[in-house]
Formats: C-alpha cells, structure tokens, sequence
C-alpha cells in the first residue's frame, strides 16, 4: 500500500474528512521530515513505512478533540501534531513551541515549504513563553509527565481550555500526581489505524482561576 493510499484509509477509519491537497500538504510533510531527519533527529521514528502510521494518524486521532481556534503544540520537536492539524483544520491558529533551536529551525522551514499560513513557531522553554493572547487548547506528545506539562504550560492556557496530552499506556499513575486545581476530564484510548501499541488521550481541565485572561 503507498503512503497515500495509507493516509486516506487511515482517515477514513478515524472518521476524518482530508480533501486531497491536504492529503497531499501532509506527504509533502513526511518527505520534508525524512530528509532533515538524515541529519537532525528529529524523530525516533525512521522507518519510512511507519510514518503514514505514527506520525500522521497518530497526531489525526485527536482531531475529534480539538475545540476552539487556537492551539499551542508544547514540545513539538518534528512538528507533531501540531503539523498535521494545522493542515487538517486551517481556520485553526497553531504554535509551535520547542526548546531546541535545529528542531524550531525545521519547524521554520516546513511552515515556508508548505505554505502554512496558519502557523507559528517559537523557540524557547514553555515556561518562559508569555504570548498576548492565550491558547484555547494545549498539545503534547512524548513532552513529559502530566504534572510537569500542567505545571508550566498552564499560564499559557485560556479560560476553558484544555490541555491534550498523548500518552501511550494509560498513565493512572501520573492521573494521580497532577496539581491541585486541574482535573481530568477523560481519559481515551486511540485506536490508530497501523499503530500496535496502545495509544491513550488524556484531557484536562484547568478551574477559572487559574488560567484567567486571555
């Protein structure tokens, strides 16, 4: 099966609608990967075969759980999922904020390459981002524990918003350690078309008070 034909049943078993250029926007994205990855790790991911799989479909199971119009992805290292979200959704503004300086240049990159307008990219620590406006949702993926992504991402986040952090197995034990004035407001396994490995979104709320303005 090509890459292509793996992303569009892929999606469709998501339930997910891809216009073809989308589906197209997000190839181009896994060549553009796969060539810096040669030099720059990127991911950990390098078997061509599995990238339709754990990097695209992976970061689409949670599009079901993307509400608002702002998205902050924290740690995005090779742009998942904030990359593919963005495409999939593009009335949806998405940032891309990671520490380290050659992953935030491919970051810069594949935004000009892709023309994607509806992207942003900041390199620098999360708990030193102070942007003017507030995120409606908050993504991770492989970033940290649950309490460390509350712990310094949560100025960031808007009142009503949502943290969304993938996890693989389902993480009770992190669950049980977050802060005080969070709570979770569902715990979901993903099936993900191609993945084995079990594949969980855990969704957390923050109360009023502590993520206030924005």
């Amino acid at each position: 099966m090509s890459p292509a034909e793996q992303l569009a049943e892929g999606a469709a078993c998501l339930g997910i609608g891809l216009a073809p250029p989308a589906r197209q926007k997000m190839l181009d994205y896994l060549k553009l990967l796969e060539k810096w990855n040669r030099v720059y790790r990127l991911t950990a991911i390098v078997d061509p075969s599995q990238a339709v799989s754990h990097h695209l479909l992976d970061s689409l199971a949670v599009l079901p759980f993307v509400a608002g119009t702002s998205l902050l992805d924290v740690g995005s290292g090779g742009g998942m999922p904030g990359i593919p979200l963005a495409i999939a959704r593009p009335e949806l503004q998405v940032v891309l904020l990671d520490s380290n300086s050659k992953k935030a240049a491919f970051l810069q990159q594949a935004l000009i390459e892709l023309a994607l307008g509806n992207i942003a990219v900041h390199c620098g620590r999360v708990e030193a981002c102070q942007p003017t406006v507030r995120f409606a949702m908050i993504t991770a993926r492989a970033f940290a524990d649950l309490g460390t992504l509350v712990a310094s991402s949560r100025h960031l986040l808007r009142t009503g918003g949502r943290w969304l952090a993938m996890k693989g197995l389902r993480p009770d034990d992190e669950i049980a350690r977050l802060p005080a004035g969070v709570s979770v407001a569902g715990v979901h396994r993903l099936p993900v078309p191609g993945v084995d490995g079990e594949r969980h979104l855990v969704v957390i709320e923050s109360d009023a008070a502590a993520c206030r303005g924005g």
